[in-house]
């Protein structure tokens, strides 16, 4: 009988196939022999590390680099697939690591991209790193189909993208999902909405929203925290209410008792299996959700996440990239003519479907809930975006307008 194949990557035990479970006792070093070259062979020292925790480089009777594996990640859980990278991820409040072929890693911890002196990595090595990592998803990256995205155990992404499609090699993006799970308290802990009395009102708004069930769109470029805000918010939402989310890549981590998730899929080598997210949409309302959501709005999904928002579904939510409050209509109406709606049809649709917009934006570093506000029509019916109402009777909650740089604060 034949044997099942295993996607072991190189810096893995020879004969192991169960890398990917984290060991309990205290941190060791195994050396492996890699199938690199010695003069593409990354050295995975970090300037941070404790001489404990990392084993000196070593070489083999070969004269092959031997590589120092570690074996034990306390802060996260199933990092030891992500190889050599394993140590840099390990931190709790990393959620991404970026490498740019041979030029170096950089690790983002909350305060933007850091370049990592202890990471000296050959071209070579890193196509290996991205051709193992992808195989760990599932899938198969080569020149054919240079861009892949993957998702790994515990809630890793990675995209990958080779030469040609690269012009500068091998790219590496890995965002790493958030060691807890985010709630409303914690995040407003952070700063995400200011400080102060201020900052107390927004958070009591947006749990009214959550608890009202009021239509949700998340907006702000990539990374400014549009997932983890959403994942907060439906952590708000009654135990008794059933949440299906539809995702391009699993990403949410909701801290809730009854919510399921469905994922697309990419088509496999022969160009068949696709799961697009307006298959799955479809398929969520099958479910008999209480509230429906869409990680990302990127496509012709759209039409049916509107549609479905406007026949009796409140208290959904989505999320969508937008660089500012006041480019969010102009998104769904570029949204809306790729499934084959009229300017007219998306206004409409939008401004009875949405009922709050939360603009997040980060710059230098830190993250903040910078603009909120509502859809409406515009004199000649078009969409436009206003600050939305925090009261009935007519009190604001309003963006700095003026300068992205303060967070959204309730005004009268």
């Amino acid at each position: 009988m034949l044997e099942p194949f295993v996607a072991v990557p190189s810096y893995a035990a020879p004969g192991r196939a169960d890398h990917v479970t984290d060991q309990a006792n205290a941190p060791t070093t195994r050396p492996v022999e890699p199938s690199v070259e010695p003069s593409v062979a990354p050295s995975v020292a970090r300037s941070d590390e404790r001489p404990a925790d990392r084993a000196p480089a070593k070489h083999a009777v070969s004269g092959r680099p031997v590589l120092p594996v570690i074996t034990s990640f306390p802060a996260r859980e199933g990092l030891s697939g992500l190889g050599p990278l394993a140590g840099f991820a390990a931190g709790d409040r990393v959620t991404d690591l970026f490498v740019n072929g041979e030029s170096g890693l950089w690790v983002d911890a909350g305060a933007g991209a850091v370049r990592e002196p202890g990471w000296v990595c050959g071209e070579a090595a890193v196509r290996e790193l991205a051709v193992r990592l992808i195989a760990l998803g599932g899938r198969h990256i080569d020149e054919a189909s240079p861009c892949v995205d993957v998702r790994l155990a515990d809630g890793i992404r990675v995209h990958a993208v080779l030469p040609p499609a690269s012009s500068t090699g091998t790219l590496l993006s890995i965002r790493l999902p958030r060691a807890d799970r985010p709630t409303l308290a914690a995040l407003a802990a952070a700063g995400l909405f200011g400080s102060g009395e201020p900052a107390r009102l927004l958070v009591d708004r947006l749990r009214s929203a959550v608890l009202d069930r009021e239509n949700l769109l998340i907006t702000g470029a990539a990374g400014s925290g549009k997932t983890t805000l959403l994942a907060a918010l439906l952590g708000e939402a009654a135990a008794t209410e059933r949440i299906v989310a539809i995702e391009d890549v699993a990403e949410l981590r909701v801290d809730h008792p009854h919510f399921v998730a469905l994922e697309s899929r990419q088509p496999n080598l022969e160009g068949a299996g696709r799961i697009g997210l307006d298959s799955l949409l479809r398929e969520a309302l099958r479910m008999r959700p209480d509230r429906l959501v869409l990680g990302e709005c990127r496509g012709a999904e759209i039409r049916e996440l509107l549609a479905a928002l406007n026949t009796g579904h409140d208290g959904g939510a989505g999320t969508l990239h937008a660089n500012s409050l006041e480019d969010v209509p102009t998104r769904l109406e570029a949204l809306g003519a790729v499934a084959g709606m009229t300017v007219e049809a998306v206004a409409r649709q939008a401004v009875s479907a949405i009922g709050l917009i939360l603009h997040l934006e980060r710059l230098h570093g830190p993250r903040r809930l910078a603009q909120v506000g509502r859809f409406a029509l515009d004199a000649d019916g078009r969409l436009r975006t206003v600050p939305a109402g925090a009261r009935a009777t007519g009190d604001d909650v309003a963006g700095d307008h003026g300068g992205p740089s303060r967070p959204a604060t309730l005004v009268g």
